[in-house]
C-alpha cells in the first residue's frame, strides 16, 4: 500500500485512475521548406475534427439550454469551412511554403483584425468567435486534448498546481477528483472543487511522482489522504466511508424546498458562488437561493484579448434569465494577485496582493471598466442583477464606481437600450480598511459582502496561496472574526444587509457565531447548501452566542 498524506480541501471519497495535467504547449513556429500535400492533408484532418467536436457541442448545449445555445457552437463550425477563410489559410501555405499550424495562425489573426475593424457591432464580436476557431484547428493540428483530459472515463487529476485559466479551459465531466502537489485550501482549484462536489486535496508535496500515472487511486478529500494499492482494511474503511457519504446526500435530499429559517424564525438567505454560467446547473440542482458571488474575471481568464460588451452581456444575461428573478450577484473585474491575464500587460509586482488588482485596475481602465458596466446593465433587464465591486478601501473609490455606473446608465438610457435603473450595488468587505470604514461605506451602497479569504490573508498577514502557513493561516482567528461583526454592526445601523461569500460562509461549526453576529445572506459552493441548511433549520438564533470572538 502507497499512503502519501497531504491536506484535505474538499470532501468525500472517491476512486479512479491518476491522471497527470500537462499544459499544452500551442506555441506556433513557422516551419519554411514544407511537404505542402503533406500539410494540406493535415489541415483537412483538423478542420474534419474541429467541425466533428463542434457538432457535439452544439447538440450538448442545445440538449441542457436549449436551440439559442447551440447555435454559437453551429456558427463557430460554419466558419471552419468558410470559403474566404480557407482560401486565405491555402493562400499562406502556398504563398509562404510553410507548415498549417503558421497559415492557420496568420489567417485567424488577419480575419480577427478585419471584423474588429468593422464599425457594426455584431460584425466586431466576430472577432472573437474567428479567434475561437482558430485555436480549435491549431489545437487539433498540435496534438491538444480539448478540455486537457484524454481519458473516456473519469479521472483523479493530479498537478503541480493548476493556474485559474488552466481550471477554466478542463473538461469537468472528466474529473472525479483533484490531487496537487502544491496549492492551498483557498487556491482555485480547491474552489473549484468544493464548486463540483467533488473530493480534493492539496499540498501532496514530492511523493505524487508521474510514476503513479494511470494506477488506480483513491482520494479521501477529509483526511487529505492519497491511496495506491489499498490493503483490505484501509479499503473496507474506504468503502464504509463512501457508503455513509451517500447516506448523508440522501438525507440531504430531504432539505430540498426547505426554508432557510432556524427553530426560532430567524431566516437567513443561503446563496452560491459561481464561476461561469456552467455553474448555474449545480446551484439549481443543490436549490440555492440565488448567486451571493458570481466571478466575472472567468471571461477574462478564458479569452486571449478583451471580452466584448457583447460576448460579457450574453454571459451575464444567461445567467441572470436562468435563475428566474433570484438574485444574482455579479462581481466586477477582479484580476492581479494570483489572477494574471496576459494581455492585460500587466506590470511584474513584488507584492502583487497589495498592488494593482481588482477594482484598482478598473479605475486606472476606464474604458475596460465601462466595457463591462454596460454588459451588466444590460443583463440588468433579463433578472434580479446586482453588480458588487471588489477591493474597495476608500469611499471615494465607491463613489468613483458610482460615478462610472451613472455615465452607463445615462449612455443606454439616450440609446434607447432596456436595463434596471433600480439595479443594487454592493462592495466587498475583504480588507482591514474597509471594516474601519464600514460606517462611512454602508452609507453609499446596499449592501455588503464578506471575502473572508483575503480579509483573513490582510488581516493576518498570511498569503492566502501558502501552502506551509498552516495553523498560522487562522479564518477562526477572533480578529478575523471582530472585524466580520463590526462590518455587520455598521451595515445594520445603516439599514443595509450583510452577506458572505468566502469560503468560510460554508464552515457549519461558525454558523452559530454568524447567526450571532447578524450575517443575513451565506453565498457557498453548491454543494454546501442542503447540508448548510439543515444546520440551520435546527438552530436557534436566540441561543447563539460570540464566544468565538473572545480569546
Amino acid at each position: 500500500m502507497i499512503l502519501i498524506q497531504g491536506k484535505g480541501v474538499s470532501r468525500g471519497v472517491v476512486k479512479g485512475p491518476l491522471y497527470f495535467y500537462k499544459k499544452p504547449d500551442t506555441t506556433v513556429v513557422k516551419v519554411e521548406g514544407a511537404d505542402l500535400d503533406a500539410e494540406k492533408s493535415r489541415l483537412e484532418e483538423a478542420k474534419k475534427k474541429s467541425i466533428e467536436q463542434l457538432e457535439v457541442l452544439a447538440e450538448k448545449a442545445r440538449e441542457e439550454a436549449g436551440d439559442e445555445s447551440a447555435i454559437l457552437f453551429e456558427t463557430h463550425a460554419m466558419f471552419v469551412e468558410d470559403d474566404d477563410f480557407v482560401e486565405c489559410i491555402n493562400d499562406c501555405l502556398e504563398g509562404e511554403n510553410c507548415n498549417a499550424e503558421y497559415a492557420v495562425k496568420e489567417a485567424g489573426e488577419q480575419f480577427a483584425a478585419m471584423f474588429a475593424a468593422m464599425d457594426d457591432a455584431y460584425m466586431q464580436a466576430r472577432a472573437a468567435d474567428i479567434r475561437d476557431v482558430s485555436q480549435r484547428i491549431l489545437n487539433n493540428l498540435m496534438g491538444v486534448v480539448d478540455g486537457g483530459i484524454d481519458s473516456d472515463v473519469p479521472v483523479v487529476l493530479a498537478a503541480d498546481d493548476l493556474a485559474p485559466s488552466e481550471t477554466l479551459q478542463l473538461d469537468k465531466s472528466k474529473i472525479s477528483g483533484f490531487v496537487l502537489r502544491e496549492g492551498s485550501s483557498n487556491g482555485h482549484t480547491a474552489i473549484l472543487a468544493r464548486t463540483m462536489g467533488i473530493p480534493a486535496i492539496c499540498g501532496a508535496g514530492a511523493e505524487l511522482v508521474e510514476a503513479y500515472q494511470g494506477r488506480e487511486c483513491y482520494v479521501d478529500g477529509e483526511t487529505g489522504q492519497i491511496i495506491l494499492d489499498p490493503d483490505e482494511l484501509t479499503l473496507q474503511a474506504l468503502r464504509d466511508k463512501y457508503e455513509k457519504q451517500q447516506e448523508m446526500k440522501k438525507l440531504m435530499e430531504t432539505m430540498r424546498g426547505q426554508e432557510d429559517v432556524t427553530l426560532d424564525g430567524r431566516k437567513i438567505k443561503l446563496y452560491c458562488n459561481i464561476g461561469s454560467p456552467d455553474d448555474v446547473a449545480a446551484v439549481k440542482s443543490n436549490d440555492g437561493q440565488g448567486i451571493g458571488l458570481f466571478r466575472s474575471e472567468f471571461l477574462y481568464l478564458k479569452s486571449d484579448d478583451y471580452p466584448t460588451e457583447d460576448e460579457q452581456f450574453e454571459a451575464y444575461k444567461a445567467v441572470a434569465a436562468a435563475m428566474e428573478g433570484k438574485r444574482v450577484i455579479i462581481r466586477a473585474l477582479d484580476i492581479g494577485a494570483d489572477k494574471q491575464v496576459p494581455y492585460f500587460n500587466l506590470q511584474k509586482e513584488e507584492n502583487p496582493a497589495l498592488g494593482v488588482r481588482a477594482i484598482r485596475i478598473c479605475l486606472n481602465r476606464p474604458e475596460v471598466f465601462r466595457t463591462q458596466l454596460r454588459a451588466l446593465y444590460r443583463a440588468s433587464a433579463y433578472g434580479k442583477v446586482a453588480i458588487m465591486f471588489p477591493m474597495i478601501t476608500s469611499v471615494w473609490e465607491v463613489r468613483e464606481c458610482k460615478r462610472a455606473c451613472a455615465a452607463v446608465m445615462k449612455e443606454l438610457k439616450e440609446e434607447g437600450i432596456p436595463f434596471n435603473p433600480d439595479t443594487e450595488i454592493g462592495i466587498m468587505i475583504e480588507t482591514p480598511a474597509s471594516v474601519f470604514m464600514a460606517s462611512n461605506l454602508a452609507k453609499e451602497v446596499d449592501f455588503f459582502s464578506v471575502g473572508t479569504n483575503d480579509l483573513t490573508q490582510y488581516t493576518l498577514a498570511c498569503d492566502r496561496q501558502a501552502n506551509d502557513l498552516g495553523k498560522f493561516f487562522d479564518p477562526h482567528h477572533p480578529a478575523v472574526l471582530r472585524a466580520l461583526k463590526m462590518a455587520a454592526d455598521a451595515a445594520h445601523e445603516n439599514g443595509i444587509w450583510i452577506g458572505i461569500c468566502g469560503e468560510l460562509g460554508a464552515d457549519v461549526s461558525l454558523l452559530p457565531t454568524f447567526l450571532a453576529i447578524g450575517i443575513d445572506e451565506l453565498s457557498v459552493s453548491p454543494s454546501s447548501v442542503l447540508p448548510l441548511r439543515a444546520e440551520i433549520r435546527k438552530s436557534i438564533a436566540q441561543l447563539c452566542n460570540l464566544e468565538k470572538l473572545e480569546w
